[in-house]
């Protein structure tokens, strides 16, 4: 294979790798702890925290913090799994990640 070859090769496999974290990025992912719902974005950004209020007492907030810190790094794996699976095909080229 010539040079001129393996660089449009190259090229094509960056604009591969492009679109799909462009996809990643721009997709939503929703994290669950049992009264907490958290979404983000694929660049995990949190957009929307919902909270199940009917079902707190005052006296739960720090149990609710915690639910939150779970919920958003669940979202979070979840955005780190769908990177992994989805950008897999590339993990053999030096120097990417």
């Amino acid at each position: 294979m010539n040079m001129q070859a393996m660089l449009k090769q190259a090229q094509n496999m960056q604009k591969d790798m492009m679109k799909i974290k462009g996809e990643i990025d721009n997709t939503e992912f929703t994290g669950e702890s049992s009264l907490v719902k958290v979404t983000v974005l694929g660049t995990k950004k949190v957009v929307d925290v919902k909270i199940d209020a009917e079902s707190l007492e005052k006296d739960d907030i720090e149990m609710l913090q915690d639910m939150i810190m779970v919920a958003v790094n669940d979202a979070n794996n979840k955005v780190d799994e769908t990177t992994e699976k989805k950008m897999a095909k590339y993990n053999n080229i030096p120097g990417l990640f």
